[in-house]
């Protein structure tokens, strides 16, 4: 998904006229000069991945692909002090869900899955484990969640909503709202002009479409769910203890009862 720098040494190993095809440097040396050179490239493109730990980090800054799941990760001890017991059993919904399940994973008394709601053909040895263990599973999210009513405790959603059209956001919203028992915190883009990128509609069938907040409040009260305005209140003063300010949009649902 991440896009990493086209190699700046594919020159070493040209046949016809490369860099070394008339050097009268000893072998040696231009033995080391290549493998210094492929010791830099190797540390530029781990660099620019960020790291395997880190790589969500780096598509975030790099191609703002997956901003909102990053923001979940940095947002999980603001979302810690808002809900409190509601942090124990919490399913995470989007784009590389992985990373923030292994996230939550790392909190005490927190067990966690997740829903890709993508292909993982590039995903890492670490969510491959998560996907065998069951705690992250491959779903279509415009369909019906393979979970009964209530089986987690709160649903966190981020960067999969916005590529929904209206007609299925009529039925994954409520049918996520189904699923948890004390509530669905929504993580989603600003509106913004930037186009969407070619390899974006080919990932996702369409392209993201950042909507405003006076459209989702719309769109909550069409299909008859409630923002939780105590869970926001207390989302606010814990962000604001923290000096926290989110770079999405964050909505509180409550959960049906």
């Amino acid at each position: 998904m991440s896009r990493r720098p086209g190699n700046p040494y594919r020159r070493f190993g040209d046949s016809g006229g490369g860099l070394f095809s008339k050097s009268r440097s000893p072998p040696v040396l231009s033995i080391a000069l290549v493998v210094v050179g492929g010791l830099f490239l190797v540390g530029y493109v781990y660099r620019g991945s960020g790291g395997i730990g880190n790589r969500i980090e780096s598509v975030s800054r790099v191609e703002g692909d997956y901003l909102c799941s990053r923001e979940v990760q940095q947002a999980i001890p603001i979302l810690q002090k808002a809900y409190g017991d509601s942090m124990h059993k919490v399913l995470h919904v989007g784009p590389d869900t992985c990373y923030v399940v292994s996230k939550l994973l790392k909190e005490e008394e927190t067990d966690a899955w997740g829903i890709e709601p993508y292909d993982t053909e590039d995903a890492d040895n670490n969510c491959k484990t998560l996907i065998r263990r069951g705690s992250v599973r491959v779903s279509d999210i415009k369909f019906p969640l393979p979970y009964r009513p209530k089986s987690f405790s709160l649903v966190i959603v981020s960067d999969a909503l916005d590529y929904l059209s209206p007609r299925y956001l009529n039925k994954t919203l409520p049918d996520l709202v189904r699923v948890a028992s004390d509530g669905v915190v929504i993580f989603t883009g600003f509106p913004t002009t930037q186009k969407a990128k070619v390899a974006d509609v080919s990932k996702f069938g369409r392209a993201a479409k950042m909507r405003s907040s006076s459209w989702w409040v719309k769109f909550f009260l069409q299909i008859n769910l409630e923002e939780n305005e105590a869970a926001v209140k207390k989302f606010e003063q814990a962000s604001t203890k923290s000096s926290y300010v989110p770079k999405c949009q964050i909505f509180h649902l409550k959960s049906l009862h």
